[in-house]
């Protein structure tokens, strides 16, 4: 059974940073490709970053890309989303997703395998 365990959430202040981590069990995942999501209140589920674990490609929605950075340990099977610059418009709680393919999708659809999140605030 595959279970993803998400950690690291928390409060910052705009401007700060944060490191969530994803710890995949229940298989091998060298052949999936991981991802974080994230919902805020009253809003629909927003893509936010994937890799695959095999070659490391990696796909960013346009309000991130360069502030948050993916990256997986494969030895560890863990995701991690380091966030800096942090703006209140962040504020959400973060999903992290995983499916057996090759490339990384920003359809939540592609994905069927979902943890339970973690929360992040960013104050004013």
């Amino acid at each position: 059974q595959v279970q993803l365990v998400e950690s690291g959430g928390g409060l910052v202040q705009a401007g700060g940073s944060l490191r969530l981590s994803c710890v995949a069990s229940g298989r091998t995942f060298t052949n999936y490709a991981m991802a974080w999501f994230r919902q805020a209140p009253g809003k629909e589920r927003e893509f936010v970053a994937t890799i695959s674990w095999r070659g490391g490609n990696t796909i960013y929605a346009d309000s991130v890309k360069g502030r948050f950075t993916i990256s997986g340990d494969i030895a560890k099977n863990t995701v991690y989303l380091q966030m800096a610059s942090l703006k209140p418009e962040d504020t959400a709680v973060y999903h992290c997703a995983a499916a057996l393919m090759a490339w990384g999708s920003s359809n939540p659809n592609a994905y069927n395998y979902w943890g339970q999140g973690t929360q992040v605030t960013v104050s004013d």
